[in-house]
């Protein structure tokens, strides 16, 4: 009997310790399958928002990740996202790792979310840009005083050229205290294009008066609209705004933050990826960038707080 008893905790014994492996192992990973210690999800999934069509973005971002998948062995997945919201709530979840966003969508996100910015655009050798707006040249606007009363035409209300600074240069210089009478009673309509180019087309085929867009949308539409500089004019534009960014999301650990922001900026030596980001959002190159380089946005943003939203 006694040797039965000893079997029977033996065993007891045995199945307790497989358990603990069990439960130990599992230890090590999150909820979302992530290594507790090295913060490396199983797939990194990078988020861009639509400058031009959809499934253009999504074929010419592939090799893109596929070059930092190979780089940083990890596998990398692009994902394009239907506005700037929805990329800024999607790393909030960690369900976007890496985001191609704007300056204001990078400030949402790092207020909201913790999402550190590593790196910035750089165009045209510079880190900055302004936003413009565009009118038909037939169309007998020529100031800002003329948009009054007219259709306004942005890409998305998170995008910083397309609508922050836009928004706010025409508050201040017509007394409007919040974005909501701005778009009531300073214009007669508005309409979020869903991208510069749409916003530029909207004005170009007469279904809006005025399109706000980064400088210079033309010319990534000339290709199919040769005519298109002919056919719309600048009117005006922004103070500088900085350029936008490749931010990360807060739980990434540092040493793969690190090899990400390496291989990003080894592209600058790489011609085929340099032409990637140029055909996505017409990066010339890629530089190291900080969080207080977005003071001025952040400010910007601080400002009308309550009253822009997405």
């Amino acid at each position: 009997m006694k040797k039965i008893f000893g079997l029977i905790l033996v065993l007891a014994l045995a199945i307790g310790l497989a358990a603990c492996g069990s439960d130990d192992s599992n230890g090590d990973k999150n909820a979302d399958g992530k290594d507790k210690e090295s913060n490396t999800p199983e797939t990194l999934v990078m988020g861009f928002v639509p400058s031009q069509d959809s499934d253009t973005i999504a074929d010419t971002v592939e090799p893109l990740a596929n070059r930092l998948s190979e780089e940083i062995g990890v596998e990398v997945q692009g994902k394009v996202m239907t506005n700037y919201n929805a990329l800024v709530e999607a790393m909030g979840s960690n369900q976007v790792h890496i985001g191609f966003i704007p300056a204001f969508g990078y400030v949402l996100a790092n207020e909201q979310y913790d999402v550190e910015v590593i790196l910035k655009s750089i165009r045209h050798g510079s880190g900055t840009y302004k936003a413009q707006y565009l009118v038909r040249s037939d169309s007998g606007i020529e100031s800002l005083e003329d948009l009054e009363g007219k259709i306004w035409a942005f890409g998305d209300k998170g995008s910083t050229s397309g609508y922050l600074f836009p928004a706010s240069q025409l508050m201040e210089k017509f007394g409007y205290k919040s974005s909501a009478e701005l778009e009531s009673d300073f214009f007669s309509n508005i309409t979020a294009a869903g991208g510069h180019d749409n916003a530029a087309l909207a004005v170009m085929n007469g279904e809006a008066d005025v399109a706000t867009t980064f400088d210079d949308v033309r010319d990534t539409l000339e290709g199919d609209y040769p005519k298109i500089k002919e056919e719309l004019k600048v009117i005006d534009y922004t103070d500088e705004i900085p350029n936008d960014t490749i931010s990360v999301t807060k739980e990434l650990d540092d040493e793969l933050v690190q090899k990400i922001k390496d291989v990003f900026l080894s592209f600058n030596d790489d011609d085929e990826m340099i032409k990637i980001m140029n055909e996505v959002y017409n990066w010339d190159a890629i530089d190291e960038a900080t969080d207080s380089e977005y003071d001025v946005v952040k400010e910007t943003y601080q400002k009308f707080k309550d009253d822009i939203s997405l």
